[in-house]
């Protein structure tokens, strides 16, 4: 089978690997009909050392059950399905409390030892039942790329929502116009935010982010970009803040438009030792919260909104490419010619 591999920076390779198969009973074989690029797959091929065994690459994707291991209950041979980006058993205490990516049996695709990425024909899906979620629809082809997006970026924008404690009428600020801020606006929005103000300044983006609900734009950066928020919302700030970038400078700006007793919800892959500034945090009362999305867990909040067209978190892909071009849609996306690449294997 073909699968993504990289290998240091700058050098993704598509090769010849041997065929997944089933390794345990638990295991899954899934069929790979869609799988994409994820921003976070940026930092490595921005800064990865050179790896002679490569790295496989991709955690998103949906498609087409092939086989089982015998102790696989939930999911059987043929079902269509979205795969979460962390596997997880669905057994253990924090599996029933929704926080998957916290499994203590479970792991991350294309991170995890043993376990192959997305970017690929086909894959070994550890822990079937706790991680696979099967999809009451066939493959429609103008539904799957709003239903691929559940294996991580709309459910990773909503955790931002979430854990920001987005509310109806709420003011909101999104940090950063890529795919899960862009999605962070569909979340905020969906919970009923009353100002949505995105921080961004790419034009397609910036275009796409009004459409999807976002009130008003900021495009300035640093201290400049903090006093406009400042101004669009009555000198206070906002309730609520998703943070979807992951750098220093994108923290401490999401906490400096943070009004008192507000919250921040960060989904972006941290890229810093220490949250600043921690002595206005503490007397403004701000509350920081969020991590890894358990998207596993908002699959079945979401997917009504989607099968019924009530939100397009699709839209966030503005490329497609067969597998074969993956390292085209990476220097697209590293270039910012692309939003978010979509991958038909």
């Amino acid at each position: 089978m073909r699968a993504t591999i990289m290998y240091r920076a700058g050098d993704v390779r598509v090769e010849n690997l041997p065929d997944a198969k089933l390794e345990k009973p638990t295991d899954a074989l899934l069929r790979i009909t869609r799988a994409c690029i994820c921003g976070s797959d940026l930092w490595p091929y921005r800064d990865m050392q050179p790896a002679a065994a490569g790295r496989p690459m991709g955690h998103e994707a949906i498609g087409v059950v092939e086989a089982v291991g015998k102790e696989v209950r939930k999911v059987k041979k043929g079902d269509f399905v979205v795969m979460p980006f962390a596997y997880s058993d669905g057994t253990c205490e924090f599996c029933h409390e929704g926080l998957q990516t916290a499994c203590v049996h479970g792991g991350f695709f294309g991170f995890s030892e043993g376990v192959g990425g997305a970017q690929a024909e086909a894959l070994r899906i550890p822990l079937a039942d706790g991680t696979l979620y099967a999809l009451p629809v066939g493959q429609d082809e103008a539904l799957l790329p709003a239903l691929l997006t559940l294996s991580d970026v709309m459910g990773t924008g909503h955790h931002a929502a979430v854990t920001a404690r987005v509310r109806r009428g709420s003011k909101v600020a999104v940090v950063g116009d890529g795919a899960v801020g862009l999605c962070g606006v569909i979340a905020a929005k969906r919970l009923g935010a009353e100002q949505i103000i995105i921080l961004g300044r790419h034009p397609d983006r910036i275009a796409l982010a009004k459409a999807l609900g976002a009130t008003d734009v900021v495009s300035e950066r640093g201290e400049e970009g903090i006093e406009r928020v400042r101004k669009l919302t009555g000198g206070h700030g906002v309730h609520s803040v998703l943070e979807s970038v992951g750098s220093e400078q994108a923290m401490f700006t999401a906490l400096n438009i943070t009004r008192p007793g507000g919250a921040v919800g960060r989904v972006g892959v941290p890229h810093y030792q220490g949250i600043p500034p921690s002595e206005p945090t503490f007397y403004k009362n701000i509350t920081v919260s969020g991590g890894p999305a358990p998207v596993r867990a908002y699959i079945a909040e979401l997917l009504p909104d989607v099968l019924e067209g009530r939100i397009q978190p699709g839209s966030v892909f503005d490329r497609t490419v067969g597998l074969n071009e993956v390292p085209d849609g990476y220097r697209a996306m590293d270039e910012r010619k692309a939003i978010k690449v979509m991958i038909r294997p």
